[in-house]
């Protein structure tokens, strides 16, 4: 009797404990139907988590189409259902959900296998894996983090249940596939595609598709980008994955070679990406797509970058460091370097690093003289001359008296910029120099005709490019196209040569004085065998270095200098700049054919035939006589009349050819005996200064540095 009452007992308790199992689930199910149908509502529409913002990817191509960098999170372009390959929607599902047909979000066989699992290895202290299905796995991405706690993985099943209830299966694994990250910065199947294998998704074959899907695994460890064997090693996995559910046939999965898999390499971000640095940001100005994946095509040529970059590291000299600048003749950047290396310094030193440029700034001291009425031929004199107490002195230390305006341009004679610059005004070469791209501050300060400005070693290789181009402004440009992934070109650069800065003669004249100065004077070190015009710099203390010259279509600034500002023993604008110039500029003209430069002189007929209005009144502060002539001054330091001065820049102890015009006839082959331009008869803007100052001089500075050629 008592055992019969015991039973009673148990069985009533037993029922009890049903009831309340059977409330709690109950319970328990109404809690999640209402949580599911809160969060159902709760979730954006299929079109809003389409068009959520991810971020942009930019890649970079080079001039013939290379891709030389990708930047920002990859997000490709957005592949609808229907666009996406049926093998890689198989190959995902088959390794990552099996069952994802047939589950509402949660699947309960993969739930329990995944219990039963952790509690037999609960002593490895292991968490519980391989339940997430699909679904969760897209619910944890868009709107959870990957941090693991109970709590978590309960809201992120609530979630992956009320999207199966929103969304179709079709639509939630094109939000998956859209969005799920597959490692190397790629988010999205199509950002996956383009940067392991250089293609849309479009066209994955099933080998592709299994490395795809089977980065989603550990994106990190398997990415070609970090481990291709890796990567192939997985994707046998999901290929058999894939033969055992049935997706593939044992022929398919036979006939795949993964090892004929082509991955789109990896390329070096070293020296172009300080061009990249520089040209990326110009985008903000030329587009205004910001959410699409875009192709930027570039004016880059990597065969010239290489050469620019082992030009530089073979010369600049130990502890300095060293700048290029290369553009074509329409403004182009074929070649940039900012600096020894990227990884150790991003400081682009040749678009943001401002150095004195010393004498390439004559550059425009001449210019705005030979508008102003002087030519190659016209009698300058190099004798001491002191403006308003500064006292510029020659890098040889000595005066010839009178020479030329080439003569004293190829031996960069200071005295005679000094003097130049004084007749012509010193606001008028500022002028001249900001009218050709000089974008920082210029002093007017008579020492400025010595290049005593900072300057841009962009915006000096422009200004040089403007005179190749016979007077048209260059405007450096780096991007030749934007497109979108599907193809739409939202940006195409176009030439413009509607800017002329300088006449064609006042141009070819400058071309005159600076193939002579590679030729004969102080820039030799820059020959390449075939015409070149350039002009060397090197400023106080040898502080800084350029060379800056073009040949062929191709205009080059080279630069070296230390970051410290400190001087470099030895350093000058003639030796390891000019010698860079030439080791890069061998490499970048061999296929383009030699041109000649078009140096002689159309001039105005102002000029030919000038009258008294040409003349105009003399000066008073001139030292000429009563037709308004400039007096003949005697030579300095005992030197004979037209005796060039000995060349700086590292040829001390070499005697120079007289310099007249045969001469030079014969180093430039000209025909001998050809009828050169004669010189204007002088006038006010182009009489040869000789002593004194204009009485409206600049206000007195202190007495500078002096700088060389």
């Amino acid at each position: 009797m008592a055992r019969t009452k015991s039973v009673s007992r148990v069985r009533l308790w037993a029922v009890r404990l049903l009831k309340i199992g059977i409330g709690a689930g109950i319970a328990g199910l109404i809690a999640l139907v209402v949580a599911v149908v809160i969060a159902m509502q709760s979730l954006p529409s299929f079109d809003a988590l389409k068009s959520s913002p991810n971020g942009q990817m930019i890649r970079v191509h080079a001039a013939d189409g290379t891709v030389i960098v990708s930047l920002g999170p990859s997000y490709g372009r957005w592949l609808s259902a229907g666009q996406i390959p049926e093998v890689m929607t198989r190959a995902l599902v088959s390794v990552e959900d099996k069952r994802f047909y047939m589950h509402p979000g949660v699947d309960p066989v993969g739930l329990a296998r995944a219990v039963w699992v952790g509690y037999v290895r609960r002593g490895e202290g292991r968490r519980l894996q391989g339940a997430s299905t699909i679904t969760q796995q897209l619910a944890r991405n868009i709107f959870l983090n990957n941090s693991y706690s109970a709590g978590r993985k309960l809201r992120e099943m609530v979630l992956a249940l009320a999207l199966e209830r929103k969304f179709s299966k079709e639509q939630i694994l094109e939000l998956y596939l859209n969005k799920v990250y597959f490692g190397g910065g790629a988010y999205g199947v199509d950002a996956a595609s383009r940067k392991f294998f250089g293609h849309s998704a479009t066209t994955l074959d099933l080998a592709e598709a299994a490395v795809i899907a089977g980065l989603v695994k550990a994106p990190s460890h398997y990415s070609p980008t970090a481990d291709v064997e890796a990567a192939t090693g997985r994707a046998g996995v999901v290929l058999d994955v894939m033969e055992a559910n049935g997706d593939i046939t044992s022929a398919e999965r036979a006939a795949v070679d993964l090892e004929g898999v082509h991955m789109a390499p990896e390329k070096a971000q070293d020296s172009v990406r300080y061009f990249t640095d520089w040209v990326l940001p110009q985008l903000d100005n030329l587009i205004d797509e910001r959410d699409q994946p875009l192709d930027v095509y570039t004016t880059i040529d990597l065969k010239l970058q290489r050469a620019a970059v082992a030009a530089i590291k073979a010369n600049v000299p130990g502890g300095a460091q060293g700048a290029l600048v290369s553009l074509d003749r329409d403004g182009a950047v074929r070649a940039m370097v900012g600096g020894l290396d990227y990884i150790s310094s991003n400081y682009n030193r040749a678009t943001t690093a401002e150095r004195q440029p010393g004498s390439a700034f004559k550059l425009f001291v001449y210019l705005t003289a030979l508008e102003a009425g002087y030519t190659p031929q016209t009698p300058v004199n190099d004798s001491p001359v002191t403006i308003n107490g500064w006292s510029p002195r020659n890098d040889s230390r000595r005066n010839v008296g009178e020479i030329d305006v080439r003569t004293a341009f190829a031996y960069s004679i200071n005295t005679v910029a000094a003097k130049l610059g004084m007749e012509v005004g010193f606001p008028s070469v500022a002028d001249m120099a900001r009218r050709f791209g000089i974008s920082t501050t210029i002093n007017t300060h008579p020492s400025m005709v010595l290049g005593t400005s900072e300057v841009h070693v962009i915006d000096m290789t422009r200004a040089f490019a403007s005179v190749a181009r016979k007077g048209i402004a260059v405007v450096p440009y780096g991007i030749l196209k934007v497109a979108t992934a599907d193809g739409e070109v939202l940006y195409e650069h176009k030439d413009d040569t509607s800017r002329v800065l300088v006449a064609p003669w006042v141009a070819a004249s400058m071309t005159d004085l600076m193939q002579t100065a590679v030729n004969t004077g102080t820039g030799r070190a820059a020959q390449i065998g075939r015409p070149v015009a350039g002009k060397t710099g090197t400023t106080s203390s040898n502080k800084d270095g350029w060379f800056i010259g073009f040949s062929s279509g191709l205009t080059t600034g080279v630069w070296m200098g230390r970051d410290d500002n400190r001087a470099i023993p030895g350093l000058a604008g003639g030796r390891a700049p000019a010698r860079a110039f030439a080791a890069y500029m061998q490499v970048a003209t061999a296929g383009r054919p030699v041109e000649k430069f078009e140096t002689e002189v159309t001039l105005p007929e102002w000029q030919l035939e000038p009258d008294e209005e040409a003349y105009g009144q003399p000066d008073n502060g001139m030292m000429v006589d009563e037709d308004g002539l400039p007096l003949d001054q005697p030579p300095a330091d005992g030197a004979a009349p037209g005796t060039p001065p000995a060349s700086p820049e590292g040829a001390a102890g070499e005697a120079p050819q007289r310099i007249d015009q045969r001469w030079i006839d014969e180093v430039l082959g000209r025909s001998p005996g050809r009828a050169q331009p004669q010189p204007p008869a002088p006038s006010q803007q182009q009489q040869p200064a000789s002593a004194s100052p204009r009485p409206a001089a600049p206000p007195p500075q202190p007495q500078p540095q002096q700088t060389r050629p």
